[in-house]
């Protein structure tokens, strides 16, 4: 049995790291309640996450994610953003409360 998620059509090979299908079905629509305002997204949050989850599993640092990630500056933005604003626990919350 691989280790790796379940992703179908994907444009890399998928890291150990990164979120099944099943998974973002559940998480997308909770990240994108949280839409802010300005500029158009130009990246796929799919890709975000996976790159958080990069650094989270490996310890690595933000400036050595991998290439086929966004650049490690937007990642972090998201990331910074998103931890100022409390969406990380919002969306941690409403998982908890629907598994319960």
């Amino acid at each position: 049995m691989s280790s790796l998620p379940n992703v179908a059509n994907m444009k890399r090979k998928p890291y150990a790291s990164e979120m099944s299908d099943e998974e973002w079905e559940i998480i997308e629509p909770k990240l994108l309640a949280y839409k802010g305002f300005g500029c158009p997204r130009e990246v796929y949050l799919r890709e975000i996450i996976n790159a958080i989850f990069y650094v989270q599993r490996t310890g690595c640092q933000w400036e050595m994610l991998p290439h086929d990630f966004p650049p490690h500056q937007t990642v972090y933005k998201y990331f910074h953003k998103w931890q100022k604003k409390s969406i990380w626990q919002r969306i941690h919350d409403e998982l908890r409360k629907e598994a319960r």
